[in-house]
C-alpha cells in the first residue's frame, strides 16, 4: 500500500513539473524581452522607450582597467545615460549580445551576457553585461546595470 501511494505521489509531482518549468521559461523570456527592448531603444535613439525598461531608481556600475589600475565607476542615476541615448548622434549605438543567461526567483532576476558595442560600423568595446531586474505591477524593470569594458581580447561570434 505504501509503495502504491509513493508511486501515485511521485506521478503527481512529475506531472506537475512541466507547468513549473514552462512558467520559469516564460519569466526568463520576459526578462530577456526587457533587456532586448533596452538595446532596441539604444539603436533607435529613443529615450522614452529606454526609460520604459528602467526602474525609476535604476543605477549602474562599470568595472574596467584605466591607466593600468582596476577601476569601478558607479552611477547613482541613469538619467545621463537616458539623455545621451535620446540626444541625436550620427552613428547608431548598436550593442550586440550573445551567450545570455537568465536566472529568476520570484520578483528578482539576473541577466548576464557577453556584448560588443559598435558606434555605427565601428567597434568600440566589449565585455559582460549583468542586469538586475525587479518585477512590479507593471512587469520586469531593470534596477541595476553592471558591465565590464575592454577594447582587447574581444571574441565575438561569427555573424
Amino acid at each position: 500500500m505504501i509503495r502504491a501511494t509513493m508511486v501515485f505521489v511521485l506521478a503527481g509531482v512529475l506531472a506537475g513539473m512541466p507547468s513549473r518549468v514552462t512558467a520559469q521559461e516564460v519569466e526568463e523570456a520576459a526578462v530577456m524581452a526587457v533587456v532586448e527592448d533596452l538595446f532596441d531603444a539604444m539603436r533607435a535613439g529613443d529615450s522614452t522607450a529606454l526609460r520604459a525598461t528602467l526602474h525609476p531608481s535604476a543605477t549602474a556600475a562599470t568595472a574596467s582597467i584605466r591607466e593600468g589600475a582596476p577601476t569601478l565607476t558607479r552611477e547613482a542615476s541613469l538619467d545621463g545615460f537616458v539623455q545621451a541615448v535620446g540626444t541625436p548622434h550620427d552613428e547608431v549605438w548598436d550593442e550586440r549580445i550573445w551567450d545570455a543567461e537568465v536566472r529568476v526567483d520570484d520578483l528578482l532576476a539576473t541577466a548576464w551576457m557577453r556584448y560588443a558595442f559598435f558606434a555605427g560600423d565601428t567597434f568600440s568595446h566589449c565585455g559582460i553585461n549583468a542586469f538586475q531586474l525587479f518585477k512590479d505591477a507593471d512587469g520586469w524593470k531593470i534596477f541595476h546595470i553592471a558591465d565590464t569594458r575592454r577594447r582587447e581580447g574581444c571574441e565575438m561570434p561569427e555573424e
